[in-house]
């Protein structure tokens, strides 16, 4: 299954009651993760239509769209590309977003491997997917055949995906989950069972419908250089002479030569 063919339908799913549902958390979520991502390039792979880098302050914003996709309508950087083999040079993105990339994707692990050559150290890279263990995973299993989105796709969970990051030298730092709510299609269901979401968080925070992972690419043996500050050096103070005691008049006379001499010259 290709993530070339199925991003408009998922794009168009996104459109749905459902699907605007879960986009207003998704956009919420991106919003806080990136507005404190510093540096000066940023890259969204997948549903380009939407800007996920909005908050972000860096200076160039990318989206990266795939053959099958139209290209947005909004200003912006735009490129097409395969997430495969993406066109960028290897160490040069600061922050790289995959909003359910790897669950449409007949290679995730090599899409993950390209957003790990093309970070730089201490990049950043955030990671929304659909949880196979939550309501929204036993949807997925009963329509995993059909053509339906986003059912269709191969849904990863948690473990393995934080699995193929350490193997990549990305560690987590950050993550949350979110749309507890059944899969209703209605909106009217939607209102009724939102309550739900409230408390999703405190008595099921691993059945969450969707998830979000935070990682920064970590590299061994990196270390931060900083300035070389220039102390100026405190001169040393001398210590006085101790005062020598004489005790009889042979050394007095002794000491005191010494001192004429010294005078003298």
């Amino acid at each position: 299954m290709s993530s070339d063919a199925v991003n408009p339908d998922l794009q168009s799913w996104f459109e749905t009651p459902l699907g605007a549902y879960l986009l207003a958390f998704e956009q919420h979520y991106f919003d806080q993760e990136v507005a404190d991502v510093f540096g000066f390039n940023a890259f969204q792979l997948g549903l380009s239509r939407q800007d996920f880098l909005r908050a972000n302050r860096m200076p160039l914003h990318c989206r990266l769209f795939s053959p099958a996709e139209h290209a947005p309508g909004e200003q912006g950087t735009r490129m097409q590309a395969d997430h495969h083999a993406l066109p960028i040079l290897g160490s040069s993105a600061d922050l790289v977003l995959l909003p359910h990339v790897l669950e449409f994707s007949d290679n995730p692990h090599q899409v993950l491997r390209e957003v790990a050559r093309i970070l730089m150290p201490e990049g950043h890279v955030i990671v929304s997917g659909f949880n196979p263990w939550s309501m929204w995973g036993a949807r997925q299993a009963f329509e995993r055949n059909s053509d339906a989105f986003p059912w269709r796709g191969q849904f990863i969970n948690l473990p393995r995906l934080k699995d193929w990051m350490a193997l990549l030298g990305l560690e987590i730092t950050g993550g949350r989950m979110c749309c507890y709510i059944p899969p209703v299609a209605q909106q009217s269901w939607i209102h009724r069972v939102a309550s739900l979401e409230a408390l999703g968080d405190r008595w099921w925070p691993f059945a969450g419908g969707v998830y979000f992972l935070h990682a920064v690419k970590r590299v061994q043996g990196m270390r931060v250089i900083t300035p070389q500050w220039k102390h100026s050096m405190v001169k040393s103070k001398r210590l006085a002479p101790v005062p020598h005691r004489v005790h009889n008049g042979e050394e007095r006379l002794v000491a005191r030569s010494r001192e004429q001499d010294k005078n003298s010259k």
